[in-house]
């Protein structure tokens, strides 16, 4: 096992319902463009291939995507197709559904009797008979309505067989506990940083009170960034990366995983040298008093 494996290894495991992955997995929205859902040059197909096959070499287990990650030419579920089918028996892929894009890149939002379209389009894109994780991923202006309709749709598809496990993304508590109330839910996938408000801490410990996984999203992004808090381009992170002689980034993962043990980490990348990095962060370990200087300085109590 090579080095960058045991960083992997290193960061630990969590059940996704009767499936178990490394909490250091990788989200596939950045294989297709060089900004997500780019629509200009894409990435070059064969290297998008070999990172995906060298992130599983790495001992990468958990991939996240979806149908609507595709720039003009290329498709990150046809490339997880492609460069891993057919596919090791622990790899677990999750997806999402309720966003959708037509051809041309426009944006939709399906309804609950259009869900099973969305899950089939996956399952033919992947070359699966059933999905392992499909998150619902609620729009912003559902924020505070019922996802009952829509998580009852998907719960239909699970008892057809079509997906094992059920999520959520970008919900709230309230949102989530409607859900169990209809069916068991594995995971929730929520922006979440360096920097999170009060309620994103209240939902991430709600979830590790419940054994489900929090799967952070943007966890790692910069400054301008969806959900990217401004204290994550802090001295304190550059401080604290440059004492492990590491980047800012790997120093995010870091924290990530700290967070608890129910927490995930799904970075994403195009770049093999980028996959090296956030594979290697598994292995980084910040001591109480750096975890105590960045919750310092997300709270504006540090310059």
């Amino acid at each position: 096992m090579s080095q960058r494996t045991n960083a992997v290894a290193a960061a630990g495991t969590w059940r996704l319902g009767d499936l178990i992955v490394n909490r250091l997995g990788f989200g596939a929205m950045r294989l297709t463009g060089t900004a997500p859902f780019d629509r200009g040059a894409p990435r070059d197909r064969e290297q998008s291939i070999a990172l995906l096959r060298r992130a599983v070499e790495l001992g990468v287990n958990h991939i996240d995507t979806a149908a609507f990650y595709f720039s003009a030419t290329r498709s990150a579920n046809e490339l997880i197709n492609r460069a891993l089918a057919p596919y090791p028996e622990d790899l677990v892929i999750t997806t999402k559904v309720w966003p959708g894009r037509d051809s041309s890149g426009a944006w939709w939002w399906a309804t609950p009797t259009q869900l099973r379209g969305q899950v089939e389009e996956n399952l033919r894109q992947l070359g699966r008979d059933h999905l392992d994780v499909v998150n619902l991923r609620v729009p912003p202006s559902r924020r505070t309505g019922s996802v009952g309709d829509h998580f009852g749709a998907l719960a239909e598809l699970r008892d057809e067989g079509l997906i094992r496990h059920l999520g959520l993304s970008h919900v709230t508590s309230e949102q989530l506990t409607e859900a169990r109330a209809i069916a068991p839910v594995v995971c929730v996938q929520n922006p979440y940083g360096i920097g999170a408000s009060s309620e994103q801490r209240a939902l991430l410990r709600l979830c590790g009170e419940l054994g489900i996984a929090f799967v952070p999203f943007f966890a790692i992004a910069g400054s301008g960034r969806e959900a990217g808090p401004a204290a994550q381009d802090s001295e304190e992170v550059r401080a604290v990366a440059r004492a492990h002689g590491v980047s800012v980034a790997q120093v995010r993962l870091a924290w990530t995983l700290q967070q608890g043990p129910h927490v995930l980490a799904i970075p994403g990348t195009g770049d093999p040298g980028h996959l090296a990095q956030n594979v290697a962060a598994g292995a980084l370990r910040l001591s109480e008093e750096e975890m105590a200087l960045l919750a310092l300085a997300a709270t504006g109590g540090a310059s």
